[in-house]
C-alpha cells in the first residue's frame, strides 16, 4: 500500500507563500515540496532577479537560516570588498525554505551570525575595517560571481541597519515576520547629518536589538520614490539619509565617529550644562524643602530694607553684601528675598551653597547653575549659552572667568545685539552661604568674577551675596579691598538687634504647639524671656530650642525644663544643643586646620591660643581679691607672638568673634554667641576641641617668663622713670603687666605650674631683671604702687612652697623679696 501523503504543515505554507511573493516581486518563481524535500527558484525571463539599477548596493549573501525568520548572513567578517553571487542567495534561499518546512518550532531559539560589511563600488573601503579578512563559505553551485555593477535589478534587503560600531547591517527591534520590509520612502526621509557610527565592541554583533518593522508598500504604488534608479553606489542622489545609525551622504569619503550611538554625533551644549549644574543649590530645590524664612511679622525691618535696595534699579551700587554671625539669619532672609522675587518675576537666578553638600560645597557649579537659569527663563538666550558650550564643551574646565564670560557675558551681550532690551529680563542674582565653598581663594576668585565681569558696562544684574565675615568677603570689603566702594554692606550682627523678633518667633511657635497638645499654658512669659536672653541676638538659638522642644514624640514641658535647667553631670544623655555644638565644632576644626597650614604658625597650639583669649573676655581669675583682663593686643604680646597675631587667630572665627575697639583704643575680643562661651567651656561638649583652663594658665605663666628674660632692656643702664624706658608703648604696658602678674599666676592653684619652670627663671636672671624695674614701677604711682606690698609677699609665699623641693631658688627668691620690702619704705621718700 502506498504511503500516504503528507499535509504540509501551516508553518511551511506560509513561509511558502512569503517566500513566492518575494520572487514574484522580482520576476521570478519559488516552488516548495515539503513531500520531496525539494524547493526551486526560477526566472522565466532569465538573468539576474532584482532591479535594472546599473549599480546597486546589497548586502551580500544573505539567506534565511533554519532557525530564524530574519534575513541573516552565513560568514563570519569577510573582506570588505568582497560579495555573493545571486546562484549562492538562491541556493541559501532553497536550502532555507526546505529547512523550515520540516522546522517549525525554529523561530524559538534564533541564531545570531556575523553580518558582512557593506561597500560600493564607487567609495573607498570604510576606515577601521577588518585587517584580517575571514572569507566567504565556498559557493556550492561553483559558479563565477557577475560583477555587481553588471547586474540589472537587485533589491537591498529591507529594514537593514548599520549598528554602532559596526560595519556590517543587522536588525533593529523584536523579531519581525519574514513578509515584513523597510519601504523606500521611510530609507529616503531622513535631515539628519551622515555619519557612520560604530561602538569599540563586538557585543553588538552578536547580541542585536529588534524593532517592528512597518509593512511593505506595492512596488507599483507612485508614492514610493524610486531611491535606486539610475544609481551608481548605494542610495545614489539620495542626500540625507538615515537607516537609525545609518546616515549616508554622496561624498567622496564617510566620516567614521566611535564614540557610540547617533546621540554622540551631535553633541547637544544644554545637556552638557545640565549636568554641571547644582540641582540642590536652588532656592525650592526639593533638597531644600522646607528651608527656613523670616515669618511675616519677623525681621520687617531688614527685609524692607533688602528689597528696597533689590528694587530700585536706580541705585548706584548693583552689589549688596549682608555679613553676619554664624546663626544670625541670613539663609533665612535670602530665602525670603528669593521668594518675593520669584512671586515679582525679577528672580534671575539663585544659589545656595552648603558645606554638607557635596553638590554645593564649592564654587565650582555656581556660575553653570547661574546660566541654566538664565537660560530657562528666555529660549532666545537658551540657544545662545547652548550654541557657546557647543563651541567650546571644555568651558567647564576653565577659569570661573572664562566661564562667566562664555555662558553669561556673551550671551547677554548677543540677546542685547538682538534688540531685546536687557531691563525687561529678571536681573537679581542671589548668593547665600558663599563662606560655605570650600578654599578661601576659590570664595575670592568668585567675588573678583562678579566684580569685574557681571558688574560692568550695560549688564542688568543686582547681585545680593550673604556670607559670615569670613577672609575672602571680609578683605574685600576693608578699607581698600576692591568691594569696598560698590557695594552696599549690611552687618547683620551689629546694625539689627534681633531680641524682639525672636521674643516674637518663640511665641507664637510655642502657642502652635499649645493648640497641637491642647494645653495653650504650657509655657510662661519668663521660659520665653530666658531663652530670648541665652540666644544673644542670634536666631538660631531659638530656632534650634524650638526644633528640640517640639519632637512629635516627646511632651514639650519637660523637654523645655531640660533646656532651662540643662546641667552636665555624670550620666546625662540630653543633648538640647547637639545643633548648635555641631556647628561650633565644625567652624573651630576648619579654623584650626587652616592657621596651623601656614609655616609661621608651626608648633603653635590654636586652640590653646584661642582659649587664653577667650578667658581673658571674663578675666584670669589671679585670688579671691584680683582678676585681670588683657586687651586682645597686650594678650598677643605676652603669649610671646607677633604684633596683630590675634587677627590671624580668629580670621576664620568671625563668624562666632569680633574684634572691636574699646573708647581707650585697646583692641577685645567679642563673642556673638554666649552659648559658644557656655560650648567652650564644657568637656562634655566641646569633647576633643576642650582645653581646660589649667593648662591656659600655666602656658600663661610660662610665656610671662619668656617675655621677662627676652626683654630687650639694657638693665644695667636703666632710665630712673618707666616712661622713659626704651619701649614702644604696646611692649612697655605689657612688660608692666608681665611683672604685675607673675606672682599671682605662680601662686595660683589653677596653674599647678612645674617647679623647674620656676628654678630655670631664677637661674636665669628673671628675678634680678624684676628687681631692678620694679623701683620705677613703684614711683610711677598706679595698680603696683597701691598693692606693692601684698605683690612682695606673695613672691615670700610661692619661696616658702618650694623650700623644701628647691631650697636654693626659694633661698634666693626670699632675699630679694626681703629686699624689695626694705627698700619699699625709702621708695617713698625718693623723688619720682
Amino acid at each position: 500500500m502506498p504511503p500516504k501523503s503528507k499535509k504540509p504543515s501551516l508553518w511551511s505554507r506560509f513561509i511558502s507563500s512569503r517566500f513566492a511573493s518575494f520572487f514574484r516581486g522580482r520576476g521570478g518563481r519559488l516552488t516548495v515540496d515539503s513531500r520531496q524535500g525539494s524547493a526551486e527558484i526560477t526566472n522565466p525571463g532569465g538573468g539576474a532577479l532584482g532591479s535594472d539599477h546599473a549599480s546597486t548596493r546589497s548586502a551580500p549573501n544573505f539567506s534565511l537560516p533554519v532557525d530564524s525568520s530574519t534575513l541573516q548572513c552565513h560568514e563570519s567578517r569577510p573582506p570588505i570588498g568582497q560579495s555573493r553571487s545571486e546562484s549562492d542567495i538562491v541556493e541559501h534561499l532553497q536550502s532555507a525554505a526546505l529547512s523550515m518546512s520540516n522546522n517549525e518550532g525554529a523561530l524559538r531559539k534564533p541564531s545570531h551570525h556575523p553580518i558582512p560589511s557593506l561597500q560600493s563600488h564607487d567609495n573607498p573601503p570604510v576606515s577601521g575595517a577588518h585587517d584580517s579578512p575571514t572569507p566567504f563559505l565556498p559557493s556550492t553551485s561553483g559558479r563565477s560571481e557577475p560583477s555587481w555593477s553588471d547586474r540589472p535589478q537587485t533589491r537591498t534587503v529591507p529594514g537593514l541597519l548599520l549598528p554602532a560600531g559596526s560595519s556590517r547591517p543587522q536588525y533593529h527591534g523584536s523579531l519581525p515576520p519574514i513578509y515584513l520590509s523597510r519601504s523606500e520612502n521611510n530609507i529616503g526621509e531622513s535631515s539628519h547629518p551622515a555619519v557612520v557610527s560604530t561602538p569599540p565592541n563586538e557585543e553588538s554583533y552578536r547580541h542585536p536589538s529588534y524593532q517592528s518593522l512597518p509593512a511593505p508598500q506595492s512596488a507599483g504604488d507612485p508614492a514610493v520614490p524610486r531611491v535606486h534608479e539610475a544609481a551608481k553606489s548605494f542610495l545614489s542622489g539620495a542626500s540625507k539619509v538615515q537607516m537609525h545609525d545609518i546616515n549616508y551622504y554622496e561624498a567622496s569619503h564617510i566620516t567614521v565617529n566611535r564614540g557610540g550611538g547617533m546621540g554622540d554625533n551631535a553633541m547637544d551644549g544644554w545637556d552638557l550644562l545640565l549636568k554641571k549644574t547644582a540641582a540642590n543649590a536652588l532656592h525650592n530645590s526639593r533638597a531644600r524643602f522646607d528651608a527656613p524664612k523670616c515669618d511675616e511679622d519677623t525681621r520687617v525691618e531688614v527685609t524692607s530694607e533688602l528689597m528696597e535696595w533689590i528694587e530700585d534699579r536706580n541705585a548706584p551700587q548693583r552689589l549688596l553684601c549682608m555679613t553676619g554671625a554664624a546663626g544670625s539669619g541670613k539663609s533665612c532672609l535670602q530665602q525670603t528675598a528669593a521668594e518675593k522675587c520669584g512671586e515679582g518675576n525679577i528672580l534671575a537666578a539663585s544659589f545656595f551653597l552648603s558645606a554638607t553638600d557635596p553638590t554645593r560645597n564649592t564654587v565650582d557649579p555656581v556660575i553653570p547653575t547661574i546660566a541654566y537659569q538664565l537660560g530657562r527663563g528666555n529660549p532666545t538666550l537658551k540657544r545662545l549659552i547652548k550654541t557657546a558650550i557647543e563651541r567650546d564643551p571644555l568651558i567647564f574646565d576653565q577659569s570661573l572667568e572664562a566661564q562667566t564670560t562664555a555662558l553669561i557675558v556673551r550671551p547677554v551681550e548677543d540677546l542685547r545685539d538682538k534688540g531685546t532690551d536687557l531691563r525687561s529680563l529678571p536681573y537679581v542674582i542671589l548668593i547665600d552661604g558663599l563662606d560655605e565653598g570650600r578654599g578661601e581663594d576659590r570664595q575670592a576668585e568668585l567675588l573678583k568674577v562678579i566684580r569685574w565681569c557681571l558688574l560692568v558696562g550695560d549688564l542688568p544684574f543686582r547681585i545680593f551675596i550673604a556670607s559670615r565675615p569670613e577672609w575672602a568677603i571680609h578683605t574685600a570689603l576693608q578699607p581698600g579691598g576692591y568691594l569696598r566702594d560698590m557695594a552696599y554692606h549690611i552687618q547683620l550682627s551689629d546694625k539689627y538687634d534681633a531680641t524682639a523678633d525672636m521674643r516674637r518667633y518663640l511665641r507664637r511657635r510655642f502657642a502652635d504647639i499649645g493648640l497641637r497638645i491642647n494645653n495653650p499654658n504650657w509655657f510662661s512669659e519668663n521660659n520665653v524671656e530666658t531663652l530670648v536672653q541665652a540666644g544673644s541676638g542670634q536666631f538660631i538659638y531659638v530656632a534650634m530650642v524650638y526644633k528640640y522642644i517640639s519632637e512629635r514624640r516627646a511632651s514639650p514641658a519637660p523637654r523645655l525644663n531640660t533646656v532651662l535647667t540643662w546641667m552636665p553631670h555624670a550620666g546625662q544623655v540630653a543633648r538640647p544643643f547637639e545643633v548648635l555644638d555641631r556647628l561650633y565644632s565644625n567652624i573651630l576644626l576648619a579654623a584650626k586646620d587652616t592657621y596651623g597650614a601656614v609655616d609661621t604658625h608651626h608648633g603653635r597650639d590654636f586652640l590653646l591660643l584661642f582659649r587664653a583669649h577667650h578667658i581673658s573676655i571674663k578675666g584670669f581669675r589671679l585670688d579671691d581679691s584680683y582678676s585681670t583682663r588683657y586687651s586682645a593686643d597686650f594678650l598677643s604680646a605676652l603669649l610671646c607672638l607677633e604684633p596683630q597675631a590675634e587677627e590671624a587667630l580668629i580670621s576664620d572665627l568671625r563668624s562666632l568673634v569680633a574684634l572691636e575697639m574699646s573708647d581707650h583704643g585697646r583692641v577685645h575680643l567679642r563673642l556673638y554667641h554666649k552659648s559658644f562661651s557656655d560650648f567652650l567651656e564644657e568637656p562634655s561638649r566641646a569633647k576633643d576641641l576642650f582645653v581646660p583652663e589649667s593648662r591656659v594658665y600655666m602656658h600663661l605663666a610660662k610665656c610671662l617668663m619668656q617675655y621677662i628674660i627676652r626683654c630687650s632692656l639694657d638693665f644695667d643702664s636703666l632710665p630712673t622713670k618707666w616712661m622713659e624706658l626704651p619701649l614702644s608703648e604696646l611692649h612697655r604696658r605689657s612688660l608692666e603687666r608681665a611683672i604685675e602678674d607673675l606672682p599671682y599666676l605662680l601662686i595660683s592653684p589653677q596653674t599647678a605650674l612645674d617647679d623647674d619652670e620656676v628654678v630655670g627663671f631664677t637661674q636665669n636672671g628673671g628675678w634680678q631683671r624684676v628687681g631692678k624695674l620694679v623701683p620705677l614701677l613703684y614711683r610711677s604711682g598706679g595698680w603696683f604702687y597701691r598693692r606693692c606690698k601684698y605683690w612682695i609677699s606673695t613672691v615670700r609665699e610661692i619661696s616658702d612652697h618650694l623650700k623644701d623641693r628647691k631650697p636654693e631658688t626659694a633661698a634666693a627668691m626670699s632675699a630679694l623679696a626681703k629686699k624689695w620690702m626694705d627698700d619699699s619704705n625709702r621708695w617713698d621718700t625718693e623723688e619720682p
